[in-house]
């Protein structure tokens, strides 16, 4: 199955509280979105099913004309849990399939039932006597094995993957029956990862980025600071005031133009109504690469560093 779709702007719902969680769905919805990118291991997908059910109910939008999309954990590779795992999320969103369910890192963790912990999060037992990330011998081909029988199954309509690199994605296209449709990745001006965007395209997969601001996603997480932010380029300020566009706009629009569908996370209605109001003007090709010109292979979200830090394994899966 082809994933490719036309580029947009879609929610993001890392990192936003339970208690506003409804409300940012809800008021998204209602101001236009209609890709809402959610996750077991953001802990608040009762909330968001909460903001869809009241969408719905309103007649904002019909189940069909939203793209909801979830991800499995790493603790859930193992065959006999992908199916669960799934039924867990739409229980949580309350609705009866995902239409698009990707595996969240290429990271196989040991099983936590959900009456112990859920979501798991990354450390295996936090009440050991040294709290620890653990893996486990789960192998990918098994994991998406039993993603595709969720397409089989009608629980989700497309499957794909998340934090995969050139070389885990051309191995899944070798084994996958069923093909993957999306690939969501970490990319931004600083990051710009052409070379597999463009391999995931020749494949006839859709390229979703996350943090499409770069910095401005981690600075409350202190895993950047506000000189790594892209915004303060003077070639985006300059742009900025040429189309009358804020300097997140014409980052944002950069985005889209390279073909990409871009996961905008904010609180604020005013924000959400910015970040998609972009589609009203066109950056050249010279502007286009001299944005891309900005790269510098900086990536913010990398379990190779994070892990270590915070739970206490080193983890890399890039290079």
């Amino acid at each position: 199955m082809s994933g490719q779709r036309p580029a947009d702007i879609g929610l993001g719902l890392w990192k936003i509280p339970k208690d506003a969680c409804a409300d940012v769905v809800y008021n998204a919805i209602s101001v236009g979105y209609r890709h809402l990118d959610s996750a077991c291991d953001y802990g608040n997908e009762a909330e968001v099913g909460q903001g869809i059910t009241r969408a719905i109910a309103d007649g904002v939008c019909s189940r069909s004309e939203l793209f909801i999309v979830s991800k499995l954990w790493n603790t859930y590779h193992g065959k006999e849990h992908v199916k669960p795992a799934l039924e867990r999320t739409l229980r949580d969103l309350n609705i009866d399939y995902i239409d698009s369910y990707l595996i969240h890192f290429p990271i196989a963790q040991p099983f936590i039932p959900f009456e112990t912990r859920y979501p798991p999060e990354w450390i295996f037992d936090p009440d050991a006597s040294e709290p620890k990330m653990e893996v486990a011998a789960v192998p990918l081909h098994e994991t998406w094995q039993a993603m595709e029988s969720l397409v089989e199954a009608g629980l989700a309509k497309t499957i794909g993957v998340c934090n995969y690199n050139t070389g885990l994605l051309n191995d899944l296209m070798a084994y996958a029956k069923i093909k993957p449709a999306d690939l969501q990745i970490e990319s931004h001006p600083y990051l710009t990862q052409q070379r597999l965007i463009r391999l995931a395209k020749n494949y006839g997969i859709a390229v979703t980025t996350f943090s499409p601001l770069g910095a401005m996603s981690y600075l409350e997480l202190d895993m950047a600071d506000a000189k790594d932010s892209v915004l303060a380029q003077s070639k985006i300020i300059e742009m900025a005031e040429k189309y009358q566009k804020t300097p997140a706009q014409i980052v944002l629009r950069w985005g889209i133009q390279r073909g990409c569908t871009l996961i905008c996370k904010s609180n604020q209605v005013s924000r959400l109504k910015e970040n998609r109001d972009i589609f009203d003007f066109e950056l050249s090709n010279t502007e286009m690469d001299s944005i891309a010109a900005l790269n510098k292979n900086r990536r913010f979200n990398d379990p190779g560093d994070f892990c270590e830090a915070a739970f206490h394994r080193f983890n890399p899966i890039y290079d």
